[in-house]
């Protein structure tokens, strides 16, 4: 890779962790905001749930993959599956990361709840730089599995919102209530 690419994508990359880290939070508020519209539920946290954080970090990163999309796919042939797995670990690991650290102390704090925020999707941009640097996952199979997969998370984030499961990822620990 010629090294004009790597700072472009590093760029492309560093603009995406930037752009999650001022729009997450901003969701956080949106249906709040919205005086409880749920149709501002679809797209924003209803609840203090961890499946609610996770859906505000999940968005971001899945609109800029979007973006990135139209400027790299014709040069990095891996690039739907690499977004695919750089957002979903970035995702995943704030439900381990949080129940670890909440485990440890006892409890959550605003602190470490947004610096978790913050570390998940620097661990997506990064890994994905990463891997689309590396070229692995660049055939067709993998990429359509990378673009349903992504589209396949964006649909489970809405649903579970108004249909959650009962389970304790989707409780507000705060009102108990889960989804809208």
């Amino acid at each position: 890779m010629s090294g004009l690419l790597a700072r472009r994508l590093r760029r492309w990359e560093l603009a995406g962790f930037l752009i999650t880290g001022a729009l997450g939070p901003l969701l956080h508020f949106v249906y709040q905001w919205s005086g409880g519209n749920p149709a501002a539920g679809a797209f924003s946290a209803v609840n203090e749930s961890v499946w609610e954080h996770m859906k505000i970090l999940f968005l971001p990163l899945f609109l800029t993959a979007l973006v990135e999309m139209v400027v790299f796919t014709q040069r990095y042939r891996n690039f739907l599956a690499v977004k695919f797995l750089a957002v979903m670990a970035g995702v995943v690991l704030m439900p381990v990361l949080y129940y670890t650290y909440t485990g440890v102390w006892g409890r959550g704090c605003l602190t470490g709840d947004i610096l978790l925020f913050y570390l998940c999707a620097a661990v997506s941009q990064v890994l994905s730089c990463r891997l689309l640097e590396r070229g692995r996952l660049s055939g067709a199979g993998w990429q359509v599995a990378g673009l349903f997969g992504l589209w396949a998370v964006a649909f489970l984030f809405v649903y579970c919102t108004y249909h959650p499961p009962g389970l304790a990822i989707f409780q507000d620990p705060v009102t108990g209530r889960m989804g809208l």
